[in-house]
């Protein structure tokens, strides 16, 4: 097959290079096998539960089966695997926080490379092992006992390994995806699970249609409709970028002398993808959890579950808190991602400067200028696909797809294109490598 080093791999090649070479293949193997592995182990349950009665309970909380739908009913179903992967997205957004408040973890990971980057990684484990720790001695003592044959001591003591050894299993398995599957592994095992709830969700929803008549089948499609105008906004959100225009300034190389080039500076409309909204939904099921993990009738206990109560998905706190968060990741993220004075710097290296614009601090407080407006219209979008879903659910009264809607449309398709764009990044170094060897 005929193609150009130039032009984005086409759908047929894709396909090819995924089916022959071995690279690729192997990365997608082990992917689709370590994904299958962490959905069987969710169905593993955790001894001595009435787990009828739980189900039922977590279906009438709905602060829990919001959670359940990240753990991919991983917590209804009670599995050893229940709290999947969200103590290390919980760590993880811990540590971003304390890596921009304490300056030894910031000149860590800003001036000490790959070692300092390991050293924070190897942080955020620990971190992740003490949260797990938290999260399921709160969920045995205050979710499983009721529900526990025999409840006790030991009963707490070996629910809560049982619990936090599988979280630390999930952990270990996505950071194997990372390294050795394709794409993310902690934005891949959300997906799944976010995926998984899909089946359920469709067939109430056709239920609701069916047993609704007419007038219940336009708001369904209604529905439908405002989520495929989301995805379609959301794919042209993921790829959006301001080009800004930069020049290379003239060289001489021996005898021969290179022009000036201008060529482009790539800036994302949304620097942080799916990140803002999957830590804002994080942050958001802390009070639940830890009003789970004190229980009784403290002062402490009741002031976190008037919070959790207050921040149950749909009401009009929820709403506002949820968007104030994701404005916060979205400037925080993107804080991370991105420096102006390194670009600045950079730039200067090369030779090169944007028209107009002086090098130095100039350019660094123009690149600063111009990142700041893209991240805020980037928060407001995400806020839009965070909220609009809600409202039009709340309007037309179907409310089978409350959870996945609002929450989860930006994660499902941010992380396919995410996982795409690797995918073809892996298929145009077997075009390369295919060149070479010719």
């Amino acid at each position: 097959m005929v193609v150009s080093r130039d032009k984005t791999p086409t759908a047929q090649e894709t396909f090819m290079q995924m089916a022959q070479a071995a690279g690729l293949r192997g990365r997608l193997l082990v992917t689709i096998g370590l994904l299958i592995l962490v959905r069987l182990g969710i169905f593993i349950p955790v001894p001595g539960i009435d787990r009828t009665r739980f189900a039922e309970a977590v279906q009438n909380l709905p602060a829990l089966g919001f959670l359940d739908i990240f753990t991919g009913g991983g917590l209804s179903a009670l599995g050893i695997f229940a709290l999947g992967i969200l103590p290390f997205i919980n760590a993880s957004i811990i540590m971003q926080l304390l890596t921009s408040a304490i300056p030894a973890l910031e000149d860590l990971q800003k001036n000490e490379g790959e070692a300092g980057r390991r050293k924070i990684s190897q942080i955020t484990r620990y971190v992740a092992v003490g949260w797990a720790v938290i999260q399921s001695l709160g969920i045995t003592i205050g979710l499983l006992q009721p529900y526990a044959a025999e409840p006790g001591v030991w009963f707490v003591a070996e629910t809560t390994l049982a619990l936090t050894a599988g979280s630390m299993f999930v952990m270990w398995l996505s950071e194997v995806i990372t390294e050795k599957g394709i794409g993310n592994g902690a934005s891949l095992l959300i997906f799944v699970n976010i995926v998984a709830t899909l089946p359920k969700t469709l067939g109430n929803t056709i239920e609701f249609a069916q047993q609704g008549g007419r007038e219940a089948i336009a708001q369904v499609v209604l529905l439908l409709f405002v989520f495929l105008v989301m995805i379609v906004g959301i794919v042209f959100v993921q790829e959006g970028s301001r080009r800004i225009p930069i020049i290379s300034a003239r060289r001489q190389v021996g005898k021969k002398l290179y022009r000036e080039r201008t060529s482009y500076l790539p800036l994302r409309l949304n620097q942080g993808g799916v990140m803002p909204i999957i830590f804002a939904s994080a942050v958001l099921i802390l009070p639940s959890s830890l009003a789970s993990f004190f229980g009784g009738e403290s002062p402490v206990s009741k002031t976190l579950a008037t919070v959790a109560n207050a921040l149950q998905p749909g009401s009009w706190v929820y709403v506002g808190v949820y968007l104030v968060l994701i404005l916060f990741f979205s400037y925080f993220y993107a804080s991370l991602v991105v420096n102006p004075v390194d670009m600045s710097q950079n730039l200067k290296k090369m030779g090169a400067s944007i028209p107009g614009i002086r090098p130095g601090k100039t350019t660094s407080d123009y690149l600063e200028k111009v990142i700041n407006r893209l991240t805020f219209l980037g928060a407001i979008f995400l806020g839009l696909v965070a909220t609009v879903p809600t409202f039009v659910e709340s309007a037309t009264g179907v409310t089978t797809f409350r959870g996945i809607g609002a929450t989860s449309l930006l994660i499902l398709v941010g992380v396919a294109i995410d996982t795409a764009k690797q995918i073809q990044t892996y298929v145009i170094s077997q075009r390369y490598e295919g060149m070479v060897k010719q």
